[in-house]
């Protein structure tokens, strides 16, 4: 049974791990999976939970929880992120492990899923708090990571920094390895493009669903909820592709330009001042009015479930490109299909991050560095090449571009895991 959470406006959500769920048994339904078969997928590898003792910049002494849930290895190396944020949970972390699973699968990487989660500010801590945080997590999981068994990345609130850190403390407990995380310092064995990949890729995918559809860049409007590295990436490379970017928002405001935003200026902007409120060449509007801007491509580029009951009224996008892991309530989506609005499923869209960490994952087992241009292409061969099969999937069988996504990822997991076999 789904968890019946409600927010404060009473209406339902799903949290990660059973929006996940939710997802998966629609496509195992399509594809008629045994129901042991079912078990075996869902179900994680291993689930670590970590305390870990920091000493704070006062002197003081605090207590953080972290997870690393390792979901399937069945294709390859665990493989995901490392977010900080107060209100991540086990459960948070058990379904974006999953959601790697099927997306490093859809991408054909040679790879699983893993996700790892501290339940920490991030913003209110000093950089040597943050440091000091991140070697104790790196002790606490170093036996379960490496290059060959889980390789962590940057997510929410995490960076290059971070992953410096963690290559750091591993190498000085296991021997120097730079391939034990991606998302490094180009000077670590960072690949070039990793860090703009996931808003480069999302605006690949953009492009391709555009021309597919008769659209031409010049004359399209994309709205983006969220200006982090992923917005503002997106946001910036949808500009130099011709689309007008009409709208922005972070947690404190949104900004309007029916003429489009300059995405250079306002990220500056936003550096010197915090937030894209007030932005002199925009109408500020509420963050939460941002789903009611008239656009062609909405893209939630934040959290999960921003998309909810109370946004389906007002948008009036003709799709939905999901930027961030789970922005769309899984329980309104037939209502926006009765609407028109075509989802483009998070597992297809922001999966750019993960195809240039296998990228720099690759090079630093090589030892052998690849050219941006040669990253980009890359990357935009894989983004064109899953979207196909996507599209090519929806149509065959009859079924929305998400459950097509899952079906591809989930067959070629459930091959993998049983010819390997249950030993």
């Amino acid at each position: 049974m789904d968890k019946d959470e409600r927010n404060d406006k009473g209406y339902r959500l799903l949290d990660c791990y059973e929006a996940s769920k939710h997802h998966f048994e629609r496509a195992a339904n399509k594809l008629k999976l045994k129901r042991e078969i079912r078990d075996w997928l869902r179900t994680p590898f291993r689930e670590i939970s970590v305390h870990l003792t920091v000493v704070m910049d006062d002197g003081s002494l605090q207590i953080f929880q972290g997870f690393r849930i390792q979901h399937n290895n069945a294709r390859g190396p665990h493989k995901g992120g490392l977010r900080y944020h107060p209100e991540v949970t086990m459960d948070d972390v058990r379904g974006l492990a999953s959601w790697m699973t099927w997306k490093t699968a859809l991408l054909g990487l040679p790879l699983g899923g893993a996700k790892g989660g501290v339940v920490c500010d991030a913003k209110k801590m000093s950089s040597g708090e943050l440091e000091r945080l991140t070697r104790k997590y790196t002790q606490a999981i170093s036996v379960d990571i490496g290059p060959n068994q889980d390789i962590p990345a940057p997510d929410v609130n995490t960076d290059a920094n971070v992953m410096a850190w963690m290559m750091d403390e591993y190498s000085k407990l296991r021997g120097y390895e730079p391939a034990v995380v991606t998302g490094k310092p180009v000077d670590l064995g960072g690949s070039p493009g990793r860090e703009d990949a996931t808003g480069r890729g999302t605006a690949f995918i953009v492009e391709q669903w555009a021309m597919e559809n008769g659209l031409k860049m010049p004359e399209t409007t994309a709205v983006i909820q969220g200006f982090g590295n992923v917005g503002y990436n997106t946001a910036y490379h949808l500009s130099q592709m011709g689309c007008r970017v009409v709208a922005v928002s972070d947690t404190r405001a949104g900004v309007v330009n029916e003429k489009g935003l300059d995405i250079e200026k306002l990220f500056k902007y936003k550096q010197d001042t915090g937030s894209v409120s007030g932005f002199h060449d925009a109408k500020t509007i509420d963050s939460g009015d941002i789903f009611g801007q008239q656009c062609d491509f909405l893209i939630p580029a934040a959290l999960e479930n921003a998309i909810r009951k109370d946004s389906i009224v007002n948008i009036k996008a003709r799709a939905i490109f999901e930027a961030a892991n789970g922005p769309t309530c899984p329980l309104i989506e037939p209502e926006l299909a009765k609407k028109g609005v075509t989802i483009i499923p998070d597992i297809l869209v922001n999966s750019g991050g993960v195809v240039v960490s296998y990228f720099e994952w690759v090079q630093n087992l090589q030892q052998f560095s690849w050219s941006e241009e040669q990253v980009d292409s890359e990357l935009k061969k894989k983004m064109q090449r899953a979207y196909r099969s996507v599209v090519e999937k929806s149509k065959t069988e009859n079924v929305s571009l998400r459950i097509a996504a899952y079906m591809l990822a989930i067959e070629k997991v459930a091959s993998a895991a049983q010819t390997r076999g249950a030993y």
